[in-house]
This record gives structure tokens, C-alpha cells and sequence, in this order.
């Protein structure tokens, strides 16, 4: 089991190398373009000249800070206070800026219920008239010829 160690930390710094390549951005990459480290990466990477040189010379790392403060340090000390989005201002404006035809919406609506009631006024008319020529004590409807 340990004469196969080696050859696992090899593919395990090989592979990381490889990925950590493909994800970093062009911007960041120093000295030759991306493609080439990523080539230099697969070939040599049995020897671990490959994956080595891009960890020590390929990838451009962060500056340290001066206050030896890690990001990770800084986000532990500057947490966003969550705020849903009912309390939250900046959210609820943005629904009424977003909503602007909100009053075209209710001016719509309006207009449908007066249609609406336009109509029902004209059956409750149209019915009413046809009560009043066959009234209710009418039994029998009007003879014919």
C-alpha cells in the first residue's frame, strides 16, 4: 500500500495543478499564456516539473496585507447584516420603480369593473322588460296568429 503512495501524491499535485490552472484568470496567469501552462502542466507532470513550475512561477498570488490580516480574517470581522427583503428600503423601492404600471394596472381594472356593471345593469333592464310583457300572472303565454 505505501509503494503506491508516491505515485497518488504525484496525481494528487498534477490534478490540482491542472485545475487550479484552468480556473485561474488570464489576468493573473505570469509569464506565459494560459494554454502553454496548461500544456507544460499535462507533459510534464509525471516529473512534477510541470505542475511545480506553475505553482511557484505561473500563477501571480495576492499581496499580504500590511495589517497580517488574512481574507479570511477580514471577512470574519466585516459580516453584511442580512436584512429581509420586507424591512429592507432599497428592496421595496426597487418593487415600485419596477411596478410603475401599477397604477395603469388599477386604472384597468377600474374600467372593467364599470363594464361589468354596465352589463349587469343591461340584463337586469333586458330581463326586467321581458317580466313585465309576460307578467307573472299571465299563466299561459300570448296566442299566436
Amino acid at each position: 500500500m505505501l509503494r503506491y503512495l508516491p505515485f497518488l501524491l504525484v496525481l494528487a499535485l498534477w490534478i490540482y495543478a491542472f485545475i487550479d490552472c484552468l480556473n485561474t484568470p488570464e489576468s493573473q496567469v505570469r509569464g506565459l499564456p494560459k494554454v502553454i501552462w496548461v500544456i507544460i502542466i499535462l507533459l510534464f507532470g509525471e516529473v512534477l516539473v510541470g505542475p511545480v513550475a506553475w505553482l511557484v512561477a505561473g500563477k501571480q498570488r495576492r499581496p499580504v496585507t500590511g495589517d497580517g490580516s488574512t481574507p479570511s480574517q477580514w471577512h470574519r470581522n466585516h459580516r453584511t447584516k442580512f436584512i429581509a427583503p420586507d424591512d429592507n428600503p432599497e428592496f421595496l423601492e426597487s418593487l415600485k420603480s419596477e411596478n410603475g404600471g401599477n397604477n395603469k394596472d388599477e386604472a384597468l381594472l377600474k374600467d372593467w369593473e364599470a363594464d361589468l356593471r354596465r352589463r349587469e345593469e343591461e340584463l337586469r333592464r333586458t330581463e326586467g322588460k321581458k317580466d313585465e310583457t309576460n307578467g307573472p300572472d299571465d299563466p299561459q303565454p300570448p296566442a299566436k296568429g
